[in-house]
């Protein structure tokens, strides 16, 4: 699952949560390199003729267009929400891929770990709501993924009570 539990620091607990990367940054390269290579292969039968410089730019903006897209999936996969519990304080940080913080708070004793199985933007859609405000949690998960964390974090705010 793309989220974990951290060691306990003393009384405070952390959750870390990020979207999946199904390519890691050696698969990115080794697709990236395959994709040229096998591109290139068309070009082999009109070596030395005028029709290879007819085709060369098409050929380098296809990969070029795949190597743009790669890299921004890349960066929008460096998203990542941090929760901490500890006593009195509950803390919500998310962090954008340009380095943009978004950051909520409330009291653990009040807050709700609210699952909606309908009618939200995605099936088992995970929000907390406390001190006046309802935020979103893990909106990169998959739909049996929220439904676990909503019990973890549940179990979590009951200790911590």
């Amino acid at each position: 699952m793309p989220y974990e539990w951290l060691p306990p620091d003393g009384t405070e607990r952390r959750l870390r949560l990020w979207p999946y990367r199904s390519l890691s940054a050696r698969g990115f390269v080794w697709f990236v390199g395959g994709t040229a290579l096998l591109i290139s292969v068309p070009l082999f039968a009109v070596l030395g003729t005028r029709v290879l410089w007819g085709l060369l730019p098409f050929l380098a903006t296809a990969v070029a267009g795949i190597w743009w897209a790669l890299a921004r999936s890349w960066r929008d996969g460096e998203l990542t929400e941090e929760l901490t519990l500890a006593p009195g304080r509950m803390t919500l940080v998310r962090r954008a891929p340009d380095g943009a913080e978004q950051r909520w708070e409330a009291n653990p004793y009040w807050v709700a770990v609210r699952l909606y199985p309908t009618g939200g933007p995605v099936l088992s859609y995970l929000t907390l709501k406390g001190d006046g405000r309802e935020v979103e949690l893990g909106a990169f998960l998959g739909e049996a993924e929220r439904v676990a964390l909503a019990g973890e974090i549940r179990e979590a705010l009951a200790a911590l009570r």
